[in-house]
């Protein structure tokens, strides 16, 4: 991408807030190197890792990048055979260590899928016996500790050693010579302990002037008693010194044989924290994953221009690409114009970056080999050119290069000359671009562009719509309605007299009164769509919630009532068994009176069928609650004609009619007889015509070509679903839609995990702005 236009744009300040967000200076590295990809397969999987960090974000909330630095310089001097400070080898350790914890807080997750990270984190090498040697001698200060090895610790036992006996006869002098000091204390100079003697007692206490005062009245005196102890300690110091320059040197070699696994780590966790700044970038602006294509369709709904705070900014839908490739923007001065252009711009630059955009989900972008724009007053004294030359000579810059992978921003195309021949020229600019098949978004003053929209194909009409009652603009991007002139109604406002106003509407020509009037009808006809679309739209959202509650209610009642029934059958069951138990103890006392009775064995058996008869059965009793009432209208049935099966209580669709009174009714996947007075008549209808069957082995069934999981549990969503791709791929089709909504997006997630790894299903992916957008995937079936 050109660097003007990334600086038109302001995307350098994109890129600042996108520093802000990395952990380590890896990460801000990785940003400062960031510019916006022309590979849409690239721009892809940059859109990919993003989204894998910002659901990570989501989850958990955080991301443990803490302790990891920037060791690359450090390993360099290793390769070469440079001793690192104890600072440096700190550092490392600790890098190894946040490797280490990233990895582990990666693979613990469970959800959502991360491939991208998965694979990444797994490249992370562990390094535990390096960052244990480090450990081992550096404490979390960056020192040297006594246990680094055995000759350090004998070193620094006899320095202390030696600085409590130096310390000891310092301290008799200052309690015996404390007139002779400015101060009863013992202080170092040089690395030597010395006390601090006034200018007059120089000779009283002999030794070596190792200092003095700016004033001169001190002289700082190493005592001469002491000179041999300070000589010891110095001597010790010295060794200590070579022994941590010996470690320092063993770490450093250590390092240096593990310094290619290092380099991959520090790559790898600049990387990471690289993804996770976008991420955190987008959900602080509350962005959204975009679609992107190489097709030119930009389609964003509710776009906030990302470098204005959320306060203040207005959301516009904006929409090119498809239906048309130009868009001509006319409005007052101040109304949102040149905003709207470095809203456009400015989102396909973050987009082509693998950043989210602050709009909502659903949106579309393209990626652009260029993006040129001309925007701005761009007068150059240094050069002596005008406004009109600077704009003309970027113009003519932009007409050598531009072509169908173009986005052309013009913001007040053709300004600066004579209205008349700068109308003129804008249109022939606009001519063409549009004839070279690149998306341009213009804006302009001229009325004369006005029309330019109805004239040309694939030009729409734009405007920022301006509230006459407040005198200021609303920065509402209206698409397809022109802009029109508010200098009458501003001036009424603002107190002109009406007879001057009237007097200026009879100078200006009929054909620009036209003009304004349908353009201010258009804005009308605008304003009460949307109005009647919101309230539609409130009326069906409380629809959706009253269908919602009535279910519930009807699934409690079926839940009751099946409860009741069951607790009725229980109730009869028992009362059957304890008849049949009385009367089989009846029938024996009968047996056994037989040869007073001489009652013949078929007797016996007639009795024990007639108490048989006589159990009563609840399902008999709920049928006849079902039972065939009195048709009232016993008209002629038809092929088509939708009805009430009483027996069953069901509604179905008369198929044919066998015989006398006698139909085939379709009733959801079965078909069955019945007899005109078990059918009640609801409505006439189109001919039946048998829906088609998939034949299975001699077997048929119905399989539609959509699944609706909304409101499912998760198992049982996952079973429904199981089954359901069993019947469609018998059923041979092609690909079926899986209805799961937004929502959290964990039942979305659930449906394209099946999907990866079902062996029937070659691919899926999101469903189109036609076809329910990421509440729906779609799945191609082999």
């Amino acid at each position: 991408m050109n660097q003007r236009i990334l600086h038109v744009l302001e995307y350098k300040k994109i890129i600042d807030q996108l520093s802000e967000q990395a952990a380590s200076s890896l990460g801000k590295e990785k940003v400062a190197a960031l510019k916006p990809s022309t590979d849409l397969e690239e721009v892809r999987f940059l859109q990919k890792e993003t989204d894998e960090a910002a659901q990570v974000l989501r989850l958990k909330g955080h991301v443990p990048l803490g302790g990891i630095f920037d060791i690359k310089p450090s390993l360099k001097r290793t390769t070469i055979g440079g001793v690192l400070s104890a600072l440096e080898c700190l550092d490392i350790a600790s890098t190894i260590y946040g490797g280490r914890q990233l990895r582990r807080f990666i693979e613990d997750m469970e959800e959502p899928e991360m491939p991208i990270l998965r694979e990444l984190v797994s490249g992370i090498e562990p390094l535990r016996e390096l960052e244990r040697q480090i450990r081992s001698c550096i404490d979390d200060h960056g020192a040297v500790m006594d246990g680094a090895s055995d000759k350090l610790r004998t070193i620094r036992s006899k320095i202390r050693t030696n600085e409590g006996r130096v310390r000891e006869k310092m301290d008799t002098f200052t309690k015996s010579k404390s007139k002779m000091l400015s101060d009863a204390i013992v202080t170092i100079r040089n690395e030597r302990y010395v006390l601090p003697v006034k200018q007059e007692y120089r000779g009283s206490i002999g030794g070596i002037v190792h200092d003095q005062s700016s004033s001169g009245a001190t002289l700082f005196i190493e005592p001469q008693s002491v000179v041999d102890l300070n000589n010891q300690l110095q001597e010790a110091r010295v060794q200590e010194k070579h022994e941590i320059e010996k470690i320092l040197k063993e770490l450093s070699e250590a390092i240096a044989e593990d310094q290619p696994r290092l380099y991959d780590n520090v790559a790898i966790l600049g990387h990471v924290d690289f993804m996770f700044s976008r991420a955190k970038l987008g959900k602080l602006m509350k962005a959204s994953l975009p679609e992107m294509n190489d097709e030119g369709r930009i389609k964003m709904r509710q776009a906030r221009h990302p470098l204005i705070p959320e306060d203040e900014v207005v959301p516009n839908d904006v929409e090119i690409g498809e239906d048309f490739t130009s868009i001509v923007i006319t409005g007052p001065n101040t109304g949102g114009k040149t905003v709207t252009l470095k809203l456009v711009g400015l989102c396909t630059l973050m987009a082509q970056s693998g950043l989210q955009i602050p709009a909502m989900d659903g949106c579309e972008l393209a990626v652009f080999q260029e993006v040129y724009a001309d925007i701005g007053d761009e007068q150059s004294i240094e050069q002596s050119l005008s406004t009109f030359s600077s704009h003309m000579t970027n113009i003519v810059d932009i007409l050598k290069h531009v072509d169908e992978k173009s986005l052309v921003l013009f913001d007040e195309l053709g300004a600066g000359t004579d209205p008349q021949e700068g109308a003129a020229l804008a249109m022939s600019i606009l001519d063409e671009v549009v004839q070279r098949k690149a998306r341009v978004i213009a804006t302009t003053h001229y009325p004369e562009l006005k029309a330019y929209g109805y004239n040309r194909e694939g030009v729409v009409n734009a405007s920022v719509e301006f509230d006459i009652q407040t005198l200021r603009p609303t920065y509402r991007l209206l698409i397809g309605v022109p802009g029109r002139s508010n200098a009458f109604e501003i001036s009424r406002r603002l107190g002109l007299e009406e007879t001057i106003i009237e007097s200026a509407k009879q100078q200006i020509g009929v054909d620009s009164r036209s003009v304004e009037n349908m353009i201010a009808s258009l804005e009308e006809s605008k304003r009460g769509a949307e109005q009647d679309y919101k309230k539609a739209e409130k009326i069906l959202q409380e629809a959706e919630e009253l269908k919602k509650q009535l279910q519930e209610k009807w699934n409690q009642f079926e839940d009751k009532r099946e409860k009741l029934y069951a607790k009725a059958e229980e109730k009869a069951e028992k009362a059957i068994q304890q008849a049949r138990e009385e009367a089989e103890e009846i029938v024996n006392q009968i047996r056994n009176m037989k040869s007073e009775a001489q009652m013949k064995e078929h007797e016996w058996i007639e009795a024990r069928k007639m108490f048989d008869e006589a159990k009563p059965e609840l399902a008999k009793k709920k049928k006849e609650e079902h039972a065939p009432k009195p048709n009232k209208e016993m008209r002629e049935l038809k092929a088509g004609d939708e009805v009430k099966l009483l027996t069953l209580n069901q509604n179905g669709t008369i198929v044919e009619q066998t015989g006398k009174n006698e139909y085939q009714v379709q009733v959801g996947v079965m078909k069955v007889k019945a007899k005109r007075k078990e059918l009640e008549f609801i409505k006439s209808e189109q001919p039946y015509k048998e829906k088609p069957m998939a034949k299975v082995k001699g077997k048929a069934f119905h399989v539609k070509t959509e699944l609706d999981l909304r409101g499912e549990r998760y198992e049982d969503a996952l079973n429904r679903l199981e089954k359901y791709i069993d019947d469609a791929v018998l059923a041979g089709y092609p690909r079926v839609s899986i209805i799961h909504g937004k929502g959290t997006g964990a039942l979305r997630t659930a449906v394209q995990n099946y999907a990866k790894n079902h062996r029937n299903i070659s691919d899926y992916r999101a469903g189109g702005m036609n076809e329910g957008g990421s509440g729906v995937t779609v799945l191609e079936l082999n």
